[in-house]
Formats: C-alpha cells, sequence, structure tokens
C-alpha cells in the first residue's frame, strides 16, 4: 500500500509561529511546512524584529511576551491569509508603528469583522485604501483586554487571531461570538495554546482566554490534512489504496473529517492510532453533504463529484467565495469547462455525473484549485493548468509527489 509523506499543516504551522513569538522563551517546531505561506508568515516576523532560526526540519523561535522587537517596521504579507490576519494582531500586543500590505489577492479578501474587534478593544488601526482590507497601519500601545463581540461567519481566522492574542492582553479577553464557520479549526487553536500553557474557557458564546502570556514549548507540527484530502480522493476515484501516516484518531484538524465523505460515497476508509487509509471500491455514489466546517475540502470533493453515480450537491459553503479566490464559481466554472453539468446558488453548488473532456482550468491562482482538479486529471488525461506553479503556497513539490503515487499505481499524470 503506498504512503504518503504528507508536508506539514499550514494552519498549524501558522498558529505555531503566532504562540512562539508570543511565549516566552524558545520554542522549537518540528517538521514546520516549508512553503510560500509559512515562509512569508516567518519573514514578517523577522521584519517585526523576532529571530527565526532554521534547520531543515526544525524552526527556533525566540519569544518576545513584549511584542515586536522593532518601534517601526513594514511588513508584506505576500498571499498568506493567516499572516495578514496574525500578525497585525501579534503586533497589537507591543508598542510601536507597524504597516502590513499583502498581494493584490490578499487585498481582495475581508479584514473588517478582525480590525473591527481590534478597534473595540482601543487599537489603533487605520486602514490606508479600502475599508477593511490592506493596506492597513497599527499605532500599537499593547491591549488592555476585556470583553468584544466578533462575527465570525466569514473566516474562523478572526476568532484564532483575537483567542491568541487574550494572553497577552493586560486583562485578558471575553470574546462573544455570533457567528462561526469551520469551527474545526477554533479548536485547533484551542489545543495548541493548551500545549503553551494557556486553558481557554467557554461561557456559552463566550470564550473566556486569561492574561499571563505562554510558556515556550518543543512543537511537533501534524502533516496538512487539507492538502491530504488529494490523495485520499484520488485513491477513491481510481479504485486504489492510500495511506497518510501522522493523521489519526488524535489528529488536531477537522479537514481529517473528509475522510468521512468518501467513507458515505462508498469508499473503505480506516483512521487509526497514528495514519489514515482509503481504499477505492470501483465506484462513488452521490450525495448530498453540508461542508460549511471542512470547506477547504470542497473543491477537492467538486473536483471528483462527476465520477459518483448520482448528483454531488455540497451545501453551506458560502464563506469559500471569499478564500484565494470565489471557489464556488471557480469551480462550476471549471467542471463547465470538462463538459461537466453544474447548478449553483449562494451556498451551494450542484454537479451532474458525466465525463469530463480533457480542458485547461483556469486556476485563479489559487492553489486548491490546481491540487483538486489535479485529482480529476487521474481519470482524465489531458487536463492541463494555466498556472500550475500557484501550488507553492502550501505545497511546493505536489506535482512532483502526485505524479509519484499515480506512476506507483500505473496511472499516467501530467497534471503540471
Amino acid at each position: 500500500m503506498p504512503l504518503v509523506d504528507i508536508p506539514g499543516s499550514k494552519s498549524v504551522t501558522a498558529r505555531a509561529l503566532f504562540l512562539a513569538a508570543a511565549a516566552d522563551g524558545v520554542t522549537t517546531l518540528v517538521r514546520p511546512l516549508r512553503s510560500d505561506d509559512t515562509e512569508g508568515f516567518a519573514e514578517g516576523l523577522a521584519r517585526l524584529g523576532y529571530r527565526v532560526g532554521r534547520t531543515p526540519d526544525t524552526w527556533q523561535v525566540d519569544g518576545r511576551p513584549q511584542g515586536p522587537a522593532l518601534p517601526e517596521a513594514e511588513v508584506y504579507c505576500r498571499d498568506g491569509a493567516t499572516t495578514a490576519r496574525f500578525l497585525p494582531t501579534l503586533a497589537a500586543a507591543g508598542h510601536g508603528s507597524y504597516r502590513f500590505d499583502a498581494s493584490e489577492q490578499m487585498r481582495r479578501r475581508p479584514l473588517a469583522p478582525l480590525t473591527r474587534a481590534l478597534r473595540d478593544l482601543g487599537v489603533d488601526l487605520r486602514h490606508e485604501a479600502a475599508e477593511g482590507h490592506h493596506p492597513l497601519r497599527i499605532e500599537a500601545a499593547g491591549v488592555e483586554g476585556g470583553e468584544v463581540t466578533l462575527d465570525a461567519g466569514q473566516s474562523s481566522q478572526y476568532l484564532t487571531a483575537l483567542l491568541m492574542l487574550g494572553p497577552l492582553t493586560r486583562k485578558g479577553l471575553r470574546i462573544r461570538v455570533t457567528d462561526l464557520v469551520s469551527a474545526p479549526y477554533v479548536e485547533i487553536t484551542i489545543a495548541m495554546m493548551r500545549s503553551f500553557g494557556v486553558e481557554v474557557a467557554r461561557e456559552g458564546d463566550v470564550l473566556v482566554v486569561p492574561s499571563g502570556g505562554y510558556r515556550a514549548t518543543t512543537y511537533a507540527v501534524e502533516p496538512d490534512a487539507s492538502t491530504a484530502s488529494y490523495f485520499f480522493a484520488a485513491a477513491a476515484v481510481t479504485g486504489r489504496e492510500v495511506t497518510v501516516p501522522g493523521l489519526g484518531r488524535d489528529a488536531l484538524q477537522g479537514d481529517l473529517g473528509f475522510v468521512d465523505v468518501l467513507r458515505r460515497m462508498g469508499a473503505q476508509v480506516e483512521v487509526g492510532a497514528d495514519r489514515t487509509s482509503v481504499r477505492g471500491t470501483g465506484g462513488l455514489r452521490g450525495l448530498t453533504v453540508a461542508m460549511r466546517d471542512i470547506s477547504d475540502t470542497m473543491p477537492t470533493l467538486a473536483a471528483i463529484a462527476p465520477f459518483a453515480d448520482g448528483p454531488v450537491r455540497i451545501e453551506d459553503v458560502a464563506n469559500t467565495r471569499v478564500k484565494e479566490c470565489d471557489r464556488l464559481d471557480a469551480c462550476a466554472e471549471n467542471l463547465r469547462r470538462l463538459g461537466i453539468e453544474v447548478a449553483t446558488g449562494d451556498d451551494w453548488i450542484e454537479i451532474r455525473p458525466g465525463t469530463p473532456a480533457p480542458a485547461e482550468i483556469r486556476t485563479y491562482g489559487d492553489h486548491r484549485i490546481v491540487m483538486s482538479f489535479a485529482v480529476a486529471g487521474l481519470r482524465t488525461p489531458g487536463i492541463s493548468f494555466d498556472d500550475p506553479g500557484c501550488v507553492k503556497k502550501t505545497f511546493p513539490g505536489f506535482h512532483e509527489s502526485f505524479g509519484e503515487l499515480a506512476a506507483g499505481w500505473g496511472i499516467p499524470f501530467g497534471g503540471a
């Protein structure tokens, strides 16, 4: 059975970098993800004056509970949503003048619920162009803390940023959440904060975060469950088998729940203590599934949906419209390019069974569109991409790794 070595989780690596920078002492991160997003995050920390040391398999971060070492800095967040949302929040806890900007793609993505909450906490924050978007400037003087209300219906990253800020405030935080998408990502945050010495409490819809700071540690980054979804889907759609070590019953990431969707479609799934295996059974069933909590895997399911024996309807994924691109529309457009019948609504997509024809996939610079439709390419030779290299955002070696898997199965793959 092929074993696939999946790179470290982007979500876990970004949180670990924030927590390490905020902790008292030197933290070692084991097997962090090395990609454009995480390198951008580490570069942003360095711009703020944090020391980040690198070896091939570890990063070491000198924590500064008092905030950035430099009194002034400009940080370019590239395409990274975690960088663009977490680093301004970290800088707000310090003292100095900090400017943040990002790529055109990231400038289009919303920040308003987070920056509104930071302002409600007394942070001097100004958007320099469009309100609620990058670029922005923070005149930081520490954060007192207290109670704040947050709408996290567009992105759970807003809530994660405030949760991680809480221990750096003078009084702690009480965060009242009015809406929440991708809830499992918040559970990742809370579990990781616990590993750095902070316990988050719940009082109904209020999350209570104590002051007092973080404790440095050694932290192992688990493989990326969203990235693993492409390899699990590949096995399901080709009738082959694959095992991903490092992701098992105790995995932090909710996106491992994608294998339950594949199980409902007829694949055989085994989740062990420290690994997960998926075996295709020669067919896939249509289904209706709500993917609000695992929406990063929506494109993966959309790309294999034409090979099911009935319609595949994916619901409650409105937040996928404000990712690197409007993923719901991008999936629909590309499926139609392949000759597949698709219908969409504000928060749903329904895909009819069909036989995809070769076509060039329009990627919109979105890594997940490329990796998802690469899976379809295992059953449809001739699929190509207008920007295959955008996978560098989370998995620079994706095409090579995916090609090796396909070759091991005896399947031609020319997805790059």
